[in-house]
């Protein structure tokens, strides 16, 4: 019953992050001037390094947790409690990164928007650190938590059931009689 809320909480909360996500990234924007598409990987990361500490450190920080909740989400959307660890952290970051991969090819038709493959890399590696920091030690404490032996509470002791409760033997059945044509 804890995996059905579980997995039922990580789909409502996938949508809900999913929906957010395409909002704040295929909405058109109205521009003066658009920068030419980042076609090379980790250019546009470089190019943040020049701008300062502060600077760099906000442009970075923006990708690597636009998809971050993913590292999780994913995971919890699959409710599945014993599996492998790095088979798990590579079909997240696999989804997480074909995620990244469909927002940037639907921005190509969003006015305002440009395609980037440094946000590819830092939304994979934010849905990677994400996963690695939470999903193994939440899958560990949830696995306790089902291995624990319930505890059952007696409100009540009852009385054995008197003579006239007690079952009366099985109930009988009446053969099947086949009706003549």
């Amino acid at each position: 019953m804890a995996g059905i809320r579980l997995r039922a909480a990580g789909l409502g909360l996938l949508a809900a992050h999913l929906l957010v996500v395409g909002w704040l990234t295929l909405r058109p924007l109205d521009v003066l001037w658009v920068t030419a598409p980042n076609l090379r990987p980790l250019a546009g990361i470089r190019a943040d390094l020049a701008l300062g500490g502060v600077e760099a450190a906000q442009r970075i920080g923006e990708g690597l947790l636009l998809l971050a909740p993913l590292g999780v989400l994913l995971p919890m959307a699959d409710g599945r409690l014993h599996v492998s660890p790095l088979v798990s952290l590579m079909r997240t970051v696999a989804a997480g990164t074909l995620i990244s991969l469909g927002i940037e090819l639907l921005q190509t038709g969003v006015p305002g928007q440009v395609v980037d493959v440094d946000s590819l890399l830092l939304n994979g590696a934010g849905v990677a650190l994400a996963h690695l920091a939470v999903v193994p030690a939440g899958r560990a404490w949830l696995r306790r938590r089902s291995d624990e032996p319930r505890q059952v509470t007696v409100l009540k002791e009852e009385a054995p059931p008197s003579k006239e409760e007690t079952s009366q033997g099985a109930t009988p059945t009446i053969p099947r009689v086949g009706i003549a044509p």
